[in-house]
């Protein structure tokens, strides 16, 4: 359903904010490794969160990808709402331009019941709290074992 960048987007923010739990800023390359995308890549969806201010940035000694205070509730849709838009809350699941209630593609009721549900899940969950699953043990970030 979604981008790879915004994939890419949503798990270095829950890793930026693990990393800021234990009073550490993350910079490009540690984040790029963690979260298993291309450095280069990771560079581009970090500058655009930082522009769109979802996070903040430091340079130099001590400086690094944080969160301040305003930015703790940050949700998923704030998110996916920056990297791709709202079209994959709208989209048709079958590929159909004027897909709707009135005129429903073959998939329309079964995938309008995912679309919605998604979108509901997004609306909730925030970095923070897929971060504190991972912290307690109950998720994990990626498949690489520490």
């Amino acid at each position: 359903m979604l981008a790879k960048s915004t994939e890419y987007a949503i798990r270095a923010l829950v890793f930026i904010q693990l990393r800021n739990w234990e009073e550490k800023r993350p910079g490009v390359i540690e984040i790029a490794e963690e979260i298993e995308a291309p450095t280069a890549f990771s560079a581009k969806i970090l500058q655009t969160l930082t522009r769109h201010k979802l996070v903040d940035s430091a340079k130099g000694r001590g400086g690094g990808f944080f969160f301040n205070s305003e930015q703790s509730g940050l949700t998923l849709y704030q998110v996916i709402h920056i990297m791709e838009g709202d079209t994959c809350f709208h989209k048709c699941g079958f590929g159909l331009k004027s897909c709707n209630n009135a005129n429903p593609c073959p998939l329309h009721e079964k995938y309008k019941v995912v679309r919605d549900g998604f979108y509901e899940i997004v609306r909730t969950e925030t970095i923070h709290s897929l971060a504190d699953k991972i912290r307690q043990g109950k998720a994990t970030l990626n498949r690489v074992t520490h």
